[in-house]
């Protein structure tokens, strides 16, 4: 009977330790969700104070330079803060849950897209041209709902022990091996073969943010820890993590900043978000195994979440304006009391129509000029001055 009876304590013990941990491990998730939805937020209302700042000063009759404008910084220091939120969301949240979440800054730049839009549209103008944005921007929200209700839960501490085990681990070498390969493979097309394709491009992209989320968890994990009162920045894999943190991100960088000057913002929004999602969701958990404890169930809601969170950011970033070349004169056939010349007009005026853009706004930076196509006819008539007479009778 009293073996039975401490058996019974013991159970009851462990119980209650796996409740508390389970308990741990949903504040804990909370809490980096929390942040990383606040951080993407403060980035998007960063952006659209940025491009406010641009759009200001374009305006002015003496434009100064935009660093000298406490709107800028504004927009700076919120996306410094929102950067450091995601930053700090990854020591708490897994991976799998953290990385989908910038949907949230889709939505919010597309929301902030509408304030800041200079047209005016009648009601069903304007729900016409944006019913794919409301669309998408439901699928989203119920996509997200989706993810985080049946992400992973699971939580360790990234003690500097822990993670020479994940890195020392088989599935990590191996997942490592093959998009070492993949990368080397698709650097060679792109720079050897010109294969200048978005999707190579952004694929590099999202192999080199596969170990940018991988590192991001592992330092913010430490510096944590250290916070909290266990040092861990004087083991040497803390610095590894860093410099490759660093690395990735850096090259993160220029890659993207390549596919913007050959493609849309807009595409690039969208096939980065749903690359690098895939690959960051699959490195978490290869690396820190955090769908091992998940069952079915949960797995195929939170991939139904992730895929309905794909096509919602899809739908937002294809109803944007697409960038194309104008004419940056005002024509003679808009200006009233003046006759028109020919079918498009004769240019006499610039048209000074600000380009900047950020975030899910009107893009149409980097945009030239349209090269007006010259007939033989249009310059000889350019050469004999018009008569009164021949305007007289058109």
């Amino acid at each position: 009977m009293e073996v039975a009876h401490d058996a019974d304590v013991i159970l009851k013990q462990v119980q209650t330790f796996q409740d508390s941990g389970k308990e741990s491990s949903y504040t804990e998730n909370l809490i980096g969700t929390l942040l990383a939805i606040f951080g993407n937020l403060l980035i998007s209302i960063s952006l659209s104070v940025q491009k406010y700042a641009h759009v200001h000063l374009a305006g002015t009759k003496e434009p100064q330079p935009f660093y000298h404008t406490k709107t800028w910084w504004l927009g700076l220091v919120l996306s410094f803060l929102g950067e450091v939120g995601i930053f700090v969301a990854y020591a708490f949240a897994p991976v799998s849950l953290v990385a989908p979440l910038n949907a949230v800054s889709v939505i919010a730049s597309s929301i902030l897209g509408f304030i800041f839009l200079r047209e005016k549209w009648k009601f069903k103008e304007f729900l016409r041209r944006y019913i794919l944005s409301f669309l998408g921007c439901a699928l989203t929200v119920v996509g997200t709902y989706l993810f985080v209700t049946f992400g992973p839960n699971t939580h360790e501490k990234l003690t500097a022990d822990n993670i020479i085990k994940h890195v020392i681990g088989w599935p990590f070498l191996l997942y490592l091996l093959l998009e070492i390969i993949a990368f080397c493979f698709l650097l060679f097309f792109y720079k050897q073969r010109k294969a200048v394709f978005l999707v190579v491009i952004l694929l590099l992209v999202a192999l080199l943010g596969s170990m940018t989320v991988i590192t991001v968890k592992a330092v913010s994990g430490m510096i944590v820890l250290t916070a909290q009162g266990s040092m861990q920045l004087n083991y040497p894999i803390f610095y590894v993590m860093l410099v490759c943190m660093v690395t990735t991100a850096v090259f993160q960088a220029t890659f993207l900043t390549q596919a913007s000057h050959l493609y849309e913002s807009s595409l690039i929004a969208s096939v980065n978000y749903i690359l690098s999602t895939s690959f960051s969701v699959s490195a978490g958990a290869i690396f820190y195994l955090e769908f091992n404890h998940e069952d079915v169930l949960h797995i195929c809601m939170f991939l139904l979440g992730c895929l309905i969170a794909f096509l919602g950011v899809f739908l937002i970033t294809r109803n944007r304006k697409k960038s194309k070349a104008f004419e940056p004169y005002v024509t003679m056939d808009v200006m009233q009391g003046l006759p028109t010349i020919h079918d498009k007009g004769r240019a006499i005026q610039p048209d000074y129509n600000g380009s900047f853009s950020y975030g899910a706004l009107v893009n149409n930076d980097n945009v030239t000029p349209a090269t007006l196509p010259v007939l033989q006819e249009q310059l000889r008539s350019a050469a004999v001055p018009y008569r009164v007479s021949d305007l007289k009778k058109e």
